[in-house]
């Protein structure tokens, strides 16, 4: 890989990589800001699967005595509406910050995602995104040199469970807690409610799967179903991520889909939806909700995230290029 200091070569990420990967991410957490922690099992939840091909969509890193000390992934997101989204993820070790490696990655990267979208999508433009949390601006600054432009800020926010307001009534709807036979008509309700949001990917039965539902983090108990005439109207999937409780001493429910279908938006499904599962997490010894929302959200859910009592803990900014189609 060109560009990498004379005491670093790249090689193909492994499954081995794994537990290195996720020490790298620690060590990097109180510069960087994401908010998240994961561990190894959480790492190999996100790249070992049918949806990465590791070996040629991840460049790891390495000293001469083989200490990962920065890796790079390409993700293709599949479902493609008007154009293919493929989002670029990467780390660097503080420590190798500032050294052109983040650069190198880089540039494999762009490299990398021109094939992904030549073999995945080649009739429709390619949308390719970097996300920058906080603490990570020389990534923008990066990105900005690449061709890159800031086009959506991500507000992560977050509400105690304690003094929830009651889940208000309404009519014509039922909420219930989310089972497996109806996981298929979840997903797609999640494609139909998310259709006219900024960057939404369809989502097949494999992504849906291995992103969401199909995760160890999923709560089922914790998730809420708005039904309407016995169909799903709204979803709430919540999810407890063992290595953030274990970080930051709190057990979080994380909401992280919620959508309501556009025929039913403005009934007040989303909110009652919202509080069901802030109350189910209560009851289990949730400390905390969290979720994560585009800022420009066409629903205004930003709003109603406010007015339900979560408040901004930090921003993330999203960055894209667009290639053209390559026929």
């Amino acid at each position: 890989m060109d560009g990498l200091p004379a005491d670093l070569t790249a090689r193909p990420l492994t499954a081995d990589d794994v537990h290195a990967a996720a020490e790298l991410l620690a060590a990097a957490e109180p510069a960087d800001d994401t908010g998240e922690h994961l561990d190894a099992d959480d790492v190999t939840e996100w790249w070992v699967n049918d949806l990465v091909d590791l070996p040629r969509d991840g460049r790891a890193v390495c000293t001469a005595d083989g200490t990962l000390v920065a890796w790079a992934l390409v993700f293709s997101l599949g479902g493609a509406r008007e154009d293919h989204r493929i989002a670029l993820d990467g780390r660097v070790h503080p420590g190798r910050r500032v050294e052109g490696v983040g650069r190198a990655l880089l540039a494999w990267q762009l490299q990398r995602a021109a094939e992904v979208h030549h073999r995945v999508h080649p009739d429709l433009p390619a949308r390719l995104t970097v996300a920058v949390p906080p603490g990570m601006a020389s990534l923008g600054s990066l990105a900005r040199r690449a061709g890159f432009t800031a086009e959506r800020w991500y507000a992560d926010m977050e509400r105690p469970l304690t003094g929830l307001p009651d889940v208000p009534a309404v009519p014509g709807v039922e909420l219930v807690p989310y089972s497996r036979d109806r996981d298929d008509e979840v997903r797609r309700a999640h494609n139909a409610a998310f259709a006219d949001h900024h960057g939404s990917a369809e989502r097949d039965p494999a992504s849906w799967a291995t992103w969401y539902t199909g995760q160890r983090a999923f709560r089922p108990e914790l998730s809420v179903l708005a039904l309407v005439d016995g169909a799903v109207a709204g979803y709430v999937l919540a999810y407890v991520y063992d290595a953030d409780t274990r970080a930051t001493g709190l057990q979080q429910a994380h909401l992280g889909q919620l959508g309501v279908l556009r025929a039913a938006r403005g009934r007040g499904i989303a909110s009652a939806g919202i509080l069901t599962a802030l109350h189910a997490a209560a009851a289990a010894g949730c400390d905390t909700a969290g979720l994560q929302v585009d800022t420009e959200n066409p629903t205004g859910a930003f709003g109603l995230y406010r007015r339900l009592g979560f408040a901004e803990i930090r921003t993330r900014a999203q960055w894209a290029c667009t290639r053209p189609p390559v026929r």
